[in-house]
């Protein structure tokens, strides 16, 4: 990679509307997709990395532009993790994810699905959801209605229990288009069709959608590299360096174009993301945005955005923590260093926007943070 970092930071930060908003509340959809999708496992820091790129949006604002504009859909996307994505993009987030190497299962010979078995699973949950929202233990009874009793069977481990076994095949489902998140009823998590969600959908065929979905991610994370797109989607290097040269016309030196930096804001001084940001998911080379001891207080493992953090100058300079009770918010910030003079009022803005986020009046702490690493 031989652009220096602040060249790079400069260019990603602007193109995720880090550096200036990228508009205002019409432009939700267009902000998730400068991202390339919002890590939504924790549905309030999604819906936060989205408002920080846009001018006095809000969280209510996001979650408006997902469940009742429809602008957004929620579903398993890259890592088999869940993300907000834009609505218009689904088909081709669908096609892409469906034509990925997904490796070999991790589930022990007598509990994995064999491949006949997933399809089969994937076609019921197609069935059952076309027309429904359907809590999970309610699409559990629906699975072993139609499919028997083997679906059903609570032989797959996790979390100190054991699940159904059609369950290890719900990410596929959603890969291939048969599922997506449905409104919450209360507290439950649902899920629908996304033909339910958005009729007429249909996946894009892989030879459309795997080169889009190589040119979005260069376009916000590069310059990059093959092995850096295998690490972001979780599949093999091979997959990931025959899509890449297919989408550079053979080559797999593709880069993303030339930007004038005149043209574009300095790289922010100060900048508070929240956790699982896409920017700090995404960016390589970790050890670049990560540098010295920032690797060993933000990241857990080699795992990026389990921590919110602060980027000071476009690297990661310290963590923060936000606990909210009733209409005020505490933002403590824990700097791994002193921060430079004039730093202060740069900070204190940030904080601000936050409390315009959640809509809660934030007040800022500079503190050491006891709160562990998210799961």
């Amino acid at each position: 990679m031989s652009d220096d970092w602040e060249s790079v930071s400069r260019r990603r930060m602007a193109h995720q509307g880090l550096t200036a908003p990228l508009g205002s509340v019409a432009q939700v959809p267009d902000a998730v997709r400068a991202m390339c999708g919002a890590h939504a496992q924790v549905q309030s820091a999604a819906e936060h990395s989205i408002a920080r790129r846009l001018e006095g949006v809000t969280c209510a604002d996001v979650q408006a532009s997902l469940w009742e504009r429809r602008e957004l859909v929620r579903t398993y996307g890259p890592r088999g993790t869940v993300h907000l994505l834009p609505a218009a993009d689904l088909h081709l987030w669908v096609g892409a994810l469906t034509a990925l190497d997904g490796g070999t299962s991790r589930q022990a010979v007598g509990v994995r699905l064999d491949e006949g078995q997933v399809d089969d699973v994937v076609a019921a949950v197609a069935a059952v959801l076309a027309d429904d929202e359907l809590t999970l233990t309610e699409l559990d009874a629906a699975i072993g209605k139609t499919l028997g009793a083997w679906a059903v069977e609570e032989t797959m481990p996790a979390f100190g229990t054991f699940w159904p076994r059609w369950r290890q095949a719900v990410t596929v489902a959603a890969h291939r288009g048969a599922l997506c998140f449905g409104r919450p009823r209360g507290r439950a998590v649902t899920y629908t069709s996304p033909a339910a969600w958005l009729p007429g959908f249909q996946p894009a065929p892989a030879e459309v959608a795997v080169p889009w979905l190589v040119a979005s991610y260069r376009a916000a994370y590069g310059p990059s590299e093959p092995r850096h797109l295998a690490r972001w989607l979780a599949t093999s290097e091979s997959w990931a360096r025959a899509a890449w040269a297919a989408a550079s016309g053979g080559s797999e030196q593709g880069a993303p174009a030339a930007v004038d930096h005149d043209r574009q804001p300095a790289v922010p001084e100060v900048v508070l993301l929240p956790y699982f940001d896409a920017y700090v998911v995404a960016a390589q080379p970790r050890e670049q945005l990560f540098p010295g001891r920032a690797a060993e207080r933000a990241l857990a493992g080699s795992q990026a955005g389990n921590f919110p953090v602060l980027l000071v100058r476009g690297v990661v300079a310290g963590v923060w923590h936000g606990k909210r009770s009733g209409a005020r918010m505490d933002v403590r910030v824990e700097p791994l260093e002193p921060l430079a003079a004039g730093l202060d009022d740069a900070l204190a803005d940030e904080v601000a926007r936050i409390g315009e986020i959640v809509q809660a009046r934030a007040e800022l702490t500079i503190g050491n943070i006891t709160v562990g690493p998210h799961a």
